[in-house]
């Protein structure tokens, strides 16, 4: 039974036009992800990108991934991720125990983390996994032109702020069979198996991560731009 890492990749993109293949520092974005898993090969056995897009598939091959051609009808704005790495179980030959999520919307990652969080959601058994990240902020809504605090009192301090999180992205670990369930072999119950077909779980396993890198996922050009400084400013201290 593998462990793989799916990497979805679109052509298309509404707010950043063809993002994936943007160059950020010396490589396409997609090229980050594939990177990370190929650097992880002690825990992954195999790397997937699922796109519908000649370009991308082209950069993903050159770069040691393997391409599963997505098809257009899952490919849409409105279809969720889990679609794809249904789509890729469904098109490989392979028994697969976990699937790793990496999105190349979130191309850095700290070194250590799949293996920290690979460790603890094996020993823990858990079902699936996924990274979260403190929030420090005070959050609130605006009901009749007045602002309802949300998460805190009007004249708290920050620090004694109830904890909250956020799903940053930058990992998802899975059971294969969460996916993929075993009823679409049936086809009378294939239909009610797809739509319990998910990537976390009512039990997933939070694991938070307090690191700059959480903080970019690139969906606009003010994110891009945001990953490139992190980049940079990573760059040159690791060059001191």
């Amino acid at each position: 039974m593998k462990t793989i890492a799916i990497i979805p990749a679109r052509g298309d993109s509404k707010r950043l036009p063809k993002k994936n293949v943007l160059p950020l520092g010396d490589l396409p974005l997609l090229v980050h992800s594939i990177r990370y898993a190929l650097v992880n090969s002690e825990i992954i056995d195999a790397v997937y990108v699922s796109t519908d897009d000649v370009a991308i598939k082209e950069i993903a091959i050159a770069n040691g991934a393997q391409v599963i051609d997505r098809p257009k009808n899952i490919s849409g704005d409105l279809e969720p991720t889990v679609s794809a790495l249904r789509h890729v179980l469904e098109s490989i030959n392979e028994e697969v125990a976990y699937v790793i999520l990496l999105q190349p919307t979130n191309p850095l990652r700290p070194l250590n983390l799949l293996k920290e969080a690979f460790d603890i959601f094996t020993k823990g058994n858990y079902n699936s996994l996924f990274t979260v990240t403190r929030n420090h902020q005070k959050f609130g809504k605006i009901i009749d032109n007045t602002f309802q605090p949300y998460n805190y009192k009007l004249g708290q301090r920050s620090q004694d702020l109830e904890p909250l999180f956020y799903e940053n992205g930058l990992l998802y670990i899975t059971k294969a069979s969460l996916i993929l369930p075993l009823d679409l072999a049936c086809p009378e119950r294939s239909r009610r198996a797809r739509d319990d077909s998910k990537i976390i779980s009512e039990n997933a396993f939070p694991f938070e991560v307090n690191h700059i890198f959480a903080t970019v996922d690139i969906d606009t050009l003010e994110d891009f731009e945001y990953a490139e400084y992190l980049m940079d400013k990573v760059s040159r201290l690791r060059s001191t």
